[in-house]
């Protein structure tokens, strides 16, 4: 805390001026955060023991005046709904319906007894506006839609009365309830507080009724008060900082016979005011996390007199990620909102998966794959449940819906988390929510409260405790919701009232806190985020039901005064600040857009004389060369592992996928790395393909070696549905195969199969004399030549060896469409350098294989694609001139293996690396 700070000079006066009787002295502050603050400065300006004197926050002493207890804007809307229900006899909505619009009304309601209006007269006017809009329908031609929506403005009235006699007869009450109720204490208030004197420290806008209990008691000589504004705004009229303090300056009768304190001169002191634009919230995230390292530099550690002003709250989370790791001690004070903890995140996943569960099927709990995994990996959950192997089963065995009571059978060891999780939800709201409560109280239990990263999560978490909790109140005794979609729907609205509060030690650390918990601190050095238009300050959305010019006639603050309450918050920052960080979006396009805010405009006019006021722009590093391929040399390793597999074979596959690309043949062949498992929801285009071969493999086993007959091909006709189905369980284990996409997958697989045949039938109707020799035959043969270092094993798994009419047809099946050019050759230069030889590089290799087992038989070796079974059997074909030669000769071959050797001396050899193709 700067050592001129407003605390600091408020801490002298009290000891110089009240020390002879503290006890009588009540201080107070626009906050509660403040207090440790100034507490800290009277420490430091005496040097025996004294007792500190009484230090409240405006709303503490509001609701003292009120004698009221003030509650939670969940706890409000709740009891809303109690008064609605009794004043509301027929079509009375539910609470998701009412919420929608009674957050906005309560709102108005709030703002109403803060300004101390009559309500009748605005409400009234709300009707009759409402009336007007819809002057121009005839009476009788007015239909029962705008019929009610005009009821509905009638009733404004009835609801506001209601449910403040309600809450009043409860001595419960919403802010603006308290400070109405206060006003009219005032005279019995001041006849209790005897010698007592009160100081206002540190304000700035004040409503109606704050002003009007301010000055009752300075009128009454119970009271002082002490702005904190800078002469530099005070005397421009068209500054926005001063708009509030000119008014109370020039019309509050106090002021015309005592002076108006205090005024200072410290914003045109000298000052480093660095201006930074960078895309994206992320950016501001890394910059703030670049300063902060550079603060903690200098000041050897310590950041107590450095503060982290968000201008949106939703970067908390990544600027806590950000910081550096010598930040040891840190502050958050701040509202964050509800709907970006991840807590509550966890409660929305568990809330979809139990929904989905039971509404999948009326007589079973089915859970749907993704919202297990998506429970199962959520970081407030997995590292307590030691579920990793629950989710490699459900990856591997291709479970797309899950039973309840599979998914107990998968976990084998169980604790307390993971049964609370996976228990079944029963029509009983409180029951669910009592679960969900057990559930937050279990994984609080799992977080350390040294750790300064769980003790973040901890607030996290306490916070949807405390809704829990709060619904579990109120269904106890009012509700008689059984459905869980309409409980989600309920918390839903009520998690968009709740916020969660962060609560630290502010004098220990780096502090980070929201705009409004900077009132009346002061810092050496001030990063503020967000400083942009519609952010900071926040615009002109006005959630309320109150046009703009009701507002204006009857003085309810405006988006004008909104924004004077955001320049004199931004302004104070600056104020006794020596090093200042103003940190805005500059990117134009997408959701996260927007131009800088006009307070930068405004410091760049208006410049100070002592301030060095710089401009910068990050941008994200971004290098000459965005992708380096990767290069990697044999080792020794390397050569033994390649060994091994010239050893045991070269697949064909395993060639192409060299020429494919070096780098994925080392990943797969030498590192031995495979894909991780997932969940194979749609059956994709490879599970289709061994699908198709698997039941063409169990079709034909029965016929190895026979000549086929038309009456051995009508068998496997019949038999392809079964067959089909039985290799689908097979490969494609506990997914669903009978609905949606893979339904129709289902019916392919049985279609291309049944064309595969009825080509077959026609070949032997026509005449052809066809053998099946073997099916899925894993083959293999040694490759000896001159220039290879060793002999190398070519080996793979050949589909089909068939004797067709005296000659050896040699088949791969291709489920992909295959057409005649893609397995002629016009010459065999380059041959193992372009990807698109691949599959004549494959069929070829069958035959090298095959060769001494055809017995000098002809051989004939290609392709039949199920996407262009019209052409049927595709062979490898030699095209020289207009001739083209499809029996493999020894020169084919000859020449074949010739390049192979090329290929396999590039992957043995020590001088030639792994180099990624781009």
């Amino acid at each position: 805390m700067n050592n001129n700070s407003f605390l600091n000079k408020l801490a002298k006066v009290i000891i110089a001026d009240y020390s002879d009787n503290f006890s009588d002295l009540v201080v107070i502050l626009p906050n509660r955060r403040a207090k440790v603050f100034l507490i800290d400065e009277l420490k430091k300006e005496t040097i025996q023991t004294i007792f500190s004197p009484e230090i409240i926050s405006i709303e503490d002493f509001v609701q003292d005046i009120a004698g009221i207890r003030s509650i939670d804007s969940v706890e409000l809307l709740f009891e809303f709904y109690n008064v609605y229900l009794s004043i509301t006899e027929k079509d009375q909505e539910s609470f998701e319906t009412f919420a929608n619009w009674a957050k906005t009304l309560l709102q108005d309601f709030n703002e109403i007894d803060r300004y101390l209006l009559e309500p009748e007269k605005i409400l009234k006017y709300l009707e009759n506006i409402k009336e007007v809009e819809h002057w121009a329908v005839d009476i009788d031609k007015r239909t029962d839609l705008i019929d009610k929506y005009l009821i509905f403005w009638k009733k404004l009235p009835l609801y506001y009365h209601s449910l403040y006699n309600y809450l009043l007869n409860k001595g419960i009450g919403y802010q603006g309830l308290i400070y109405r109720e206060a006003v009219d204490n005032l005279n019995h208030f001041s006849e209790t507080i005897k010698n007592k004197k009160f100081l206002f420290t540190g304000f700035n806008a004040l409503n109606h009724a704050e002003e009007k209990i301010i000055q009752h008691l300075l009128a009454i000589d119970k009271a002082k008060i002490y702005w904190d504004i800078d002469e530099t705004f005070l005397n421009d009229p068209f500054h926005d900082t001063g708009l509030f303090q000119r008014r109370f300056k020039s019309t509050w009768p106090y002021y015309k016979t005592n002076p108006y304190e205090w005024i200072t001169n410290d914003f045109k002191q000298e000052k480093n005011i660095q201006v930074i634009g960078t895309p994206k919230a992320i950016g501001q995230a890394k910059i703030v996390g670049e300063i902060i390292e550079k603060q903690s530099i200098q000041n050897e550690g310590k950041l107590q007199n450095v503060a982290v002003v968000l201008g949106e709250e939703s970067l908390l989370v990544p600027i806590l990620y950000s910081l550096p790791s010598n930040v040891d001690a840190l502050n958050i004070t701040m509202g964050y909102s509800s709907k970006n903890n991840p807590a509550q995140l966890l409660i929305a996943k568990l809330f979809k998966a139990h929904t989905n569960a039971i509404s999948r099927n009326a007589s079973s709990y089915v859970f749907y794959y993704k919202d297990v995994l998506d429970i199962l990996t959520h970081p407030l959950i997995e590292p307590y449940i030691n579920a990793k192997e629950l989710v490699n089963r459900i990856n591997q065995n291709n479970y797309t819906f899950i039973v309840h009571k599979r998914i107990l059978e998968l976990q084998e060891n169980q604790n307390e988390l993971f049964q609370l999780i996976f228990q079944k939800w029963d029509s009983s709201s409180v029951a669910i929510l009592e679960n969900l409560s057990q559930i937050l109280l279990k994984i609080k239990s799992n977080l350390s409260s040294d750790n300064e990263e769980e003790k973040i999560t901890n607030a996290f978490v306490y916070s949807i405790f405390k809704v829990i909790n709060k619904m579990i109140s109120y269904f106890s005794s009012n509700s008689n919701i059984d459905s869980v979609e309409t409980l989600y729907a309920i918390y839903k609205q009520v998690i968009d009232v709740a916020e969660v509060s962060f609560e630290g030690e502010p004098l220990n650390g780096l502090q980070i806190m929201g705009v409004l918990e900077s009132r009346v601190l002061d810092f050496e050095t001030v990063i503020i985020t967000s400083v942009n238009e519609g952010k900071f300050p926040a615009g002109k959305s006005m959630n309320s039901f109150i046009p703009y010019d009701v507002k204006k006639e009857y003085g309810l603050p405006t988006f004008k005064e909104k924004d004077a309450i955001y320049t004199y918050h931004f302004y104070h920052l600056l104020q006794r600040a020596k090093n200042v960080y103003l940190l805005y979006n500059s990117d134009s396009e997408g959701l996260d857009a927007g131009e800088r805010s006009r307070f930068i405009t405004q410091l760049e006019v208006e410049k100070q004389p002592n301030h060095n006021l710089t401009f910068q722009t990050y941008n994200a590093n971004v290098p000459e060369i965005a992708h380096q391929p990767l290069v990697i040399p044999k080792s020794e390793k390397v050569l033994l592992r390649l060994k091994e597999i010239a050893e045991k074979g070269f697949s064909p596959s395993a060639l192409t996928t060299y020429i494919r690309n070096p780098i994925q043949f080392y990943f797969q062949r030498i590192l031995r790395i495979s894909e991780t498992d997932e969940v194979e929801e749609n059956i994709a285009v490879n599970t289709l393909g061994t699908i198709i071969h698997g039941t063409l493999e169990e079709l034909y086993k029965p016929f190895i070696g026979k000549i086929l007959i038309e009456n051995d091909i009508k068998i496997c006709i019949k038999n392809i549905d079964d067959e089909v189905l039985k290799q689908f369980k097979l490969v494609y284990k506990e997914g669903e195969i009978k609905k949606g996409r893979n339904l129709l997958a289902f019916e392919v697989a049985k279609r291309n199969v049944l064309n595969f045949l009825k080509l077959e039938l026609e070949a032997i109707q026509n005449g052809d004399e066809i053998q099946i020799i073997a099916l899925e035959k894993p083959l293999g043969r040694i490759l000896e030549h001159p220039s290879l270092p060793f002999p190398v094993k070519i080996a793979g798994n050949v589909d089909r060896i068939e004797n067709r009419n005296g000659r050896i047809r040699i088949i791969d099946y291709k489920t992909g469409n295959v057409t005649k050019p893609s397995v002629t050759l016009k010459s065999w230069n380059g041959l193992t350098e372009d990807i698109k030889n691949d599959k004549i590089i494959q069929i070829l290799a069958y035959a090298f294989m095959y060769e001494e087992d055809a017995k000098g038989l002809e051989i004939e070796a290609g392709i039949i694609s199920f996407k262009n079974l019209k052409n049927g059997f595709l062979p490898f074909g030699f095209k020289e001139g207009k001739e083209t030669f499809e029996v493999i000769s020894p020169e084919i071959m000859e020449s074949y293996i010739e390049e192979i050797v090329v290929l396999l001396n590039e992957i043995l050899s020590v001088d030639v690396a792994f180099e990624e193709k781009i």
